[in-house]
């Protein structure tokens, strides 16, 4: 069957994605949606003057804004009705998630299969709001207080702007959530990471028209140019290898008679951990939280480079040893974190117990919780070393050429490991689809 399979694989071509009508609209239905997200990110909040948003903007770039505007696809720089993007979302979830494992209650929803699933993510989205109620709240007080040469960023301060805002964001964050999930159930992808993933592309011809623009003024040249693209291609290779790359374990199942004149035989399947179970979030997580001090101290009025806050601030500047080091510390605290929280080997251990398979040489039960346990630790390891590196090297060498956040590391990461995923989901499809007709080939062959 394996060899079948690969048979399949080897012989997609342009013509086998013709033929696939169910793929072609779940791509057509995630494209309209990404446009549809895309265009909300123009909308203006209503009572801002957007001149004064974007000087503001430009002069806290390096800070948590730069990163949160990398994200929203400019949503932020414009502040827009989508400004919050689908962070709060995901900020939930983890909650949700970390709460499963502290309360008896939730852990049972866990159990409960699709009903408790359901209940789980109602839960999410009432944290969803929540959240973004409580981060819109504080974006309007914000506001407030920006100033700029032509005056206040808003038009008009009070309890009617501040109510405008919060309701304005939450829906608009509400929307994103329920766009992110009409993909994942309609379309291909995981519909959060498509949301970011757009953000991220949409901006990339700018990005990359304002380094060609540095070279043509002289502020850059062609050698250092030429070698962030070089550095770019061999960082999106490593990535993909390390994407990829996942540790086998055997699974054993109990020895089953295909049929009564045949003797009983024994099936081998595989378990596959990957080496970075975690995802792109530790990155998000860990430059989130790094800058935000930066962004705080920008926000109030004692934010100068003279000041003590302005010193302080200073430490947690790109490139800056210790904010390198807290980057990596960050990094790998959030792998191991996340990881906990989207594989729990007690309980997978436990499924292969009650489905009556093992892994060869491991006692079923807890000695086998303890030998998955002892695997994840060591892939978490080489993957928290993995999204350090990749997030730190260009860190480094960008922050010594003044390069856009697009070309940093963690940027990169997202739009290659979320192309990845959404390839391998593709051909998945594409398998499904000719599923049928490999099955009715391998047995003309005898091979099943």
């Amino acid at each position: 069957m394996s060899s079948a399979i690969e048979q399949l694989a080897s012989s997609i071509s342009f013509s086998t994605f013709g033929k696939a009508e169910d793929l072609k609209k779940r791509i057509w239905f995630t494209l309209a949606a990404l446009v549809v997200y895309r265009l909300g990110t123009y909308v203006p909040l209503p009572g801002i003057n957007p001149l004064i948003i974007a000087e503001f903007t430009r002069n806290n770039a390096g800070g948590i804004l730069g990163i949160l505007d990398m994200f929203s696809g400019g949503a932020i720089g414009r502040m827009t009705i989508f400004s919050l993007n689908i962070m709060p979302y995901i900020s939930a979830s983890i909650i949700i998630q970390l709460l499963t494992s502290v309360s008896p209650h939730l852990e049972a929803l866990k159990k409960e299969g699709e009903t408790g699933r359901r209940k789980l993510n109602q839960y999410t989205r009432y944290g969803t709001v929540l959240l973004a109620s409580i981060q819109a709240y504080g974006i309007a007080a914000g506001l407030e207080k920006i100033t700029g040469y032509s005056g206040s960023a808003v038009l008009d301060p009070g309890l009617i702007f501040r109510l405008t805002t919060v309701i304005t964001l939450t829906g608009g964050t509400l929307f994103i959530m329920w766009v992110g999930e009409q993909i994942t159930s309609r379309g291909i992808g995981n519909g959060t990471s498509m949301i970011i993933y757009s953000g991220i592309v949409a901006n990339l011809p700018q990005a990359v028209f304002s380094t060609f623009e540095l070279g043509r003024t002289g502020a850059l040249s062609a050698i250092v140019i030429i070698f962030v693209l070089a550095m770019i291609a061999l960082v999106i290779g490593y990535i993909v290898f390390m994407e990829k790359a996942q540790r086998k374990i055997t699974i054993q199942y109990p020895k089953r008679q295909m049929a009564a004149n045949m003797p009983a035989v024994s099936q081998n399947t595989h378990l596959p951990l990957k080496l970075n179970s975690a995802g792109v979030i530790p990155p998000i997580f860990s430059s989130s939280l790094l800058l935000l001090p930066a962004t705080i101290i920008g926000f109030s009025s004692g934010g100068s480079p003279d000041s003590w806050l302005g010193y302080f601030a200073g430490f947690f500047s790109h490139g800056h040893p210790i904010y390198i080091a807290t980057f990596v510390a960050l990094i790998i605290f959030f792998s191991f974190f996340y990881t906990a929280l989207v594989f729990n080997p007690a309980e997978t251990a436990d499924n292969l117990r009650k489905a009556g398979s093992y892994i060869p040489g491991i006692r079923p039960g807890a000695a086998t919780a303890e030998y998955l346990d002892y695997v994840l630790t060591r892939l978490t390891v080489v993957g928290a070393l993995y999204l350090a590196s990749i997030c730190i090297l260009p860190e480094i060498i960008l922050s010594r050429v003044s390069l856009p956040f697009y070309f940093g590391g963690t940027s990169l990461l997202i739009v290659v490991s979320v192309t990845v995923d959404t390839i391998g989901q593709i051909q998945s499809h594409l398998v499904a689809h000719q599923y049928e007709g490999l099955i009715r080939k391998a047995k003309s062959r005898g091979k099943i």
